[in-house]
């Protein structure tokens, strides 16, 4: 049985590619050290009954050929890249990325509020407190959580809003209004893309900043550029985009801070990860009896 594990940041050294070998599995890994295309990944469709995905497209053209394939383990949460097809199972790491990607957003708000982007040499910027600030999180799932609690210790008030579980305790334009802070924490679906447009970014306060660390698509990135280039807010954190690795216009902006999608690149976080991944194959090739 063959499995491919073909995100690039995966890594190539773990102990869990050893696990899956003793369990009988020929591993086999991405060789270009960057996202592999749906023509590469083609190449190995039709041998694999399993793959270990990053933020590849799994799209139904590969599901049709890849006729074996039976398990997609998400090395990551969302799973908006990846087509559903019966009978083929469709598994993720939603546990292991909660603290890396909570402890990202914190970290944004306090680089933005002490304006850590625009500090030079002997030429320091009077930033703002964290503390007694108002936080708006939109989607109060395991991240949304977490950052939650992480936030306790500067005594915010913390305003919340979840789009999927109908679990309402603030009506999104009025956190939107309120927050001093908003940080995005919810899946990219038909639900959530462009959750936040130019309305909603409309409805923020100019001395407002804007953290998303979830996934590109859910805010319009034209929209927020326009008002990130006309000061209606006061910045902006960004960690995911709408076409990586391609950032766009946003990277012109001085009122903004971009990562290149390191929310869950930690060790800690990442070994966590892999060690589900891999636990999900198995899991999946016993389901269906392959294993």
């Amino acid at each position: 049985m063959k499995v491919l594990i073909s995100s690039r940041s995966y890594d190539k050294n773990s102990e869990t590619i050893l696990y899956l070998k003793k369990k009988g599995i020929d591993v086999m890994v991405n060789p270009f050290n960057r996202k592999m295309t749906e023509e590469e990944l083609l190449v190995y469709g039709k041998k694999i009954v399993g793959i270990i995905v990053g933020t590849e497209n799994i799209t139904k053209s590969f599901l049709k050929k890849a006729k074996n394939l039976k398990v997609i383990s998400r090395y990551g949460i969302g799973t908006d890249n990846i087509e559903k097809k019966e009978g083929v199972l469709v598994y993720n790491t939603p546990n292991a990325p909660s603290q890396s990607v909570a402890e990202l957003s914190l970290t944004l708000m306090l680089c933005l509020l002490r304006k850590i982007n625009k500090v030079e040499i002997w030429k320091p910027q009077k930033g703002n407190l964290l503390h007694e600030k108002t936080v708006g999180i939109i989607g109060m799932g395991r991240i949304g959580k977490t950052l939650s609690n992480l936030l306790a210790p500067f005594d915010t008030t913390v305003l919340s809003y979840d789009i999927d579980q109908g679990k309402t305790t603030n009506p999104l334009d009025d956190l939107l209004r309120k927050s001093d802070i908003v940080s995005i924490h919810v899946p990219l679906n038909k639900n959530t893309f462009h959750l936040l447009g130019k309305r909603e970014l409309g409805l923020m306060k100019e001395t407002s900043f804007l953290i998303n660390t979830s996934r590109g698509g859910t805010v319009d990135e034209s929209a927020l550029y326009n008002v990130l280039k006309n000061n209606k807010i006061a910045g902006a954190a960004l960690d995911v985009f709408e076409h990586e690795p391609n950032i766009g216009k946003l990277k012109g902006l001085e009122n903004v801070i971009l990562t290149p999608h390191i929310g869950t690149y930690t060790v800690e976080t990442r070994k966590k990860m892999e060690e589900e991944a891999a636990k999900n194959i198995i899991t999946g090739l016993k389901e269906v009896g392959l294993l």
